[in-house]
């Protein structure tokens, strides 16, 4: 089941670009809330609590909006879910959220990330197992997001693969992403050619024939 964390956030009177980088001087986070048509409101969030939020799989998130000056609350607590993260140049930190509302008993859709575990059999047999995919789109209630969906890859051989309709959700979950889309599979990973070798595989240019030879001056005379 999804863990829900309490937040208090802040509201940002000003927005754009140089008043969001003055946000993040002040190690929190500018966001966006929004849906169930009420007004999209621009707030900011502590930036350590929230990445640790983000880093431990949590989705669902309990908030609170205080004003800036006052500190009072603006309304009541409210249901969000982190729709969606951007991340700067270099992927690591977040530098906008966007949080959408939502109750306690509605069904959303939402990415879970994939952990595969085990020893696959091929590997005894010098294969790898290669992960084509790091997340499954599902639909379920926001209280029963899975925190992460497990694949064992145990039973996988030289040649074997696993695709989206062949993960067991559990109850209540209902698969989003394309059944056929691969998830991850087990091959021989093909040995590094020498230059001898690929210099051999090379084909030979064809022969290009050309127009015939011109007989020289006055041979043509002579063959009469």
């Amino acid at each position: 089941m999804e863990k829900t964390s309490d937040f208090k956030v802040q509201v940002r009177e000003k927005t754009g670009s140089k008043p969001a980088a003055l946000v993040r001087k002040e190690a929190r986070i500018p966001a966006i809330v929004y849906g169930h048509k009420e007004e999209a409101v621009a707030v900011s969030l502590d930036s350590h609590d929230f990445t640790e939020a983000v880093h431990h799989g949590q989705r669902l998130l309990d908030i609170q909006i205080k004003s800036n000056e006052l500190g009072h609350p603006l309304r009541e607590k409210q249901k969000v879910i982190i729709k969606d993260l951007q991340y700067d140049h270099l992927g690591k930190d977040i530098i906008h959220a966007d949080l959408m509302r939502v109750s306690a008993t509605e069904r959303v859709k939402v990415d879970v990330p994939i952990e595969l575990k085990g020893t696959a059999k091929g590997t005894h047999e010098g294969g790898i197992v290669e992960e084509h995919l790091d997340h499954l789109e599902v639909e379920c209630k926001v209280t029963e997001i899975p925190e992460r969906i497990v694949i064992r890859v145990t039973e996988l051989n030289v040649g074997d693969s696993i695709h989206a309709g062949d993960v067991e959700l559990p109850d209540g979950v209902k698969l989003v992403t394309e059944p056929d889309v691969l998830v991850a599979a087990c091959h021989i990973v093909a040995a590094a050619k020498t230059a001898e070798e690929a210099e051999e595989e090379v084909p030979a240019a064809p022969e290009v024939i050309g127009e015939q030879e011109k007989p020289e001056e006055g041979a043509e005379e002579e063959s009469k």
